[in-house]
């Protein structure tokens, strides 16, 4: 029998300011064809802050990337 795979994470809720830029920005198919743990990080990064400009910019970069593809965390991603 195989072992159970647990994210080392947990997983992240997304928070209605989230959901509501990416509609905005046309960018949720993108976001949803991500791996798991790239959504979960994304929002680990956006959530964990505690300043709303921060939030705003860890937002912004996050769509930036979505939209330009082949970028993730600023590094590039070939998925």
């Amino acid at each position: 029998m195989s072992p159970v795979l647990r994210p080392l994470r947990k997983r992240e809720d997304m928070p209605d300011f989230v959901r509501k830029a990416l509609d905005e920005r046309g960018l949720r198919d993108k976001y949803d064809a991500r791996p798991p743990y790239q959504r979960n990080d994304y929002l680990l990064w956006i959530n964990k802050v505690k300043g709303e400009k921060t939030k705003q910019k860890h937002l912004d970069q996050m769509l930036d990337e979505l939209e330009a593809g082949g970028v993730y965390m600023g590094m590039t991603w070939n998925g």
